[in-house]
């Protein structure tokens, strides 16, 4: 068998040293791209399970965090962290984030003015959403419960500063919830209205509200209203929602 001859051999390992050696040297050359150092950036890991920038879809568990109210966000961080809501994976992200971020971690996601998805829900049976607009708009007063519309607005959109929207939300993030507040994996600072709220609705009176809420349209810039009413039908504690 004839050998390569040397010579070729040999220019052929020094032009690819030369190569090693020109793309090395781009390389480190190169410039690496600038992180920007802001609260969007910051918010990444939020994006994994709310849906990005807090908008999550209304197909999934996770509940939109986007245009909330700050002190309502706020609340519920401080809940997580002080084990009053259970979700371990909350708890782990605000174990040691100090009120001052976690209060500008609620004022970046309540700035956020983001357009909301179809309603989740549809072709519910008609009787079902007749009694859960029942319980949401007036309640029942033959048994002492409250329209969800007394505390979270007329519009269901919220009111400042504490008291979330319950429009946009996922059936199934709507249930989980009461059924949190109803066991007490999800409780507020005393009084805790919304756990007395719960245990008094039947599972019924859950999915009708649950499926009602679920099936309603959100339309453009719903902004949160600007205060609660003087006289609320509880007293509620602090982050009761």
């Amino acid at each position: 068998m004839r050998k390569m001859p040397f010579f070729p051999f040999l220019l052929l390992r020094r032009l690819l040293a030369g190569l090693s050696l020109a793309l090395l040297a781009t390389a480190g050359t190169a410039k690496t791209p600038a992180v920007t150092d802001d609260m969007a950036q910051r918010m990444q890991a939020c994006v994994v399970c709310h849906g990005k920038e807090g908008r999550a879809t209304n197909q999934g568990y996770f509940p939109r965090i986007a245009g909330k109210p700050a002190g309502y966000l706020y609340e519920q961080l401080v809940n997580f962290r002080e084990g009053r809501r259970s979700n371990a994976t909350m708890a782990y992200l605000v174990d040691h984030m100090s009120d001052a971020y976690l209060r500008e971690i609620a004022d970046y996601f309540a700035g956020l003015d983001l357009p909301y998805p179809p309603p989740q829900t549809t072709g519910a049976p008609a009787a079902m959403l007749a009694r859960g607009e029942q319980l949401v708009r007036h309640g029942d007063p033959q048994r002492d419960i409250p329209a969800c519309a007394q505390c979270h607005g007329a519009a269901m959109t919220g009111v400042n500063p504490g008291m979330p929207g319950l429009l946009g939300l996922p059936r199934d993030y709507l249930l989980a919830q009461f059924g949190a507040w109803r066991t007490g994996q999800r409780r507020a600072v005393a009084p805790d209205c919304m756990g007395g709220i719960a245990r008094s609705l039947t599972p019924q009176d859950v999915t009708a509200a649950a499926t009602w809420l679920s099936s309603q349209p959100v339309g453009a810039g719903p902004a949160p209203a600007g205060a609660l009413p003087a006289k609320l039908p509880l007293a509620c504690g602090s982050g009761a929602k």
